[in-house]
């Protein structure tokens, strides 16, 4: 279906980034982790970076607090994804406002909702 870069993404199944990837791959998307280690998980090639990933990106969903953000947000103006998710508690009006001037679409929601509901 499409490709989403999951950029937060943590190994620990608990985390809400770790069900992100199980439940995107569950529903034919093909999710890639990135991470500041880039650590593979759960069978996922991983990335350092959004600009590290080969090819393009149609979604990334962001689960980093804003402040952990300004490295991401130049890297999503270089890679320039069709839509951008920010979860509960990553919510960035401020990169929101840069990334929609670029034309990316920008959406405040749960990912794990959005494919629940069939919105994703």
């Amino acid at each position: 279906m499409s490709t989403v870069a999951v950029v937060g993404a943590r190994r620990k199944p608990e985390r809400y980034s770790n069900r992100a990837i199980r439940m995107l791959a569950s529903h034919g998307h093909t999710p890639i982790p990135v991470s500041r280690l880039g650590h593979d998980i759960l069978g996922f090639t991983g990335y350092a970076s959004l600009t590290a990933i080969p090819g393009s990106i149609d979604t990334v969903t962001v689960y980093l607090s804003p402040e952990k953000q300004p490295p991401v947000i130049r890297d999503l103006l270089a890679v320039r994804p069709r839509r951008v998710i920010f979860n509960p508690g990553a919510e960035n009006p401020e990169a929101a406002a840069i990334l929609a001037r670029h034309g990316i679409s920008v959406v405040e929601a749960c990912t794990l909702v959005l494919l629940a509901t069939g919105q994703f």
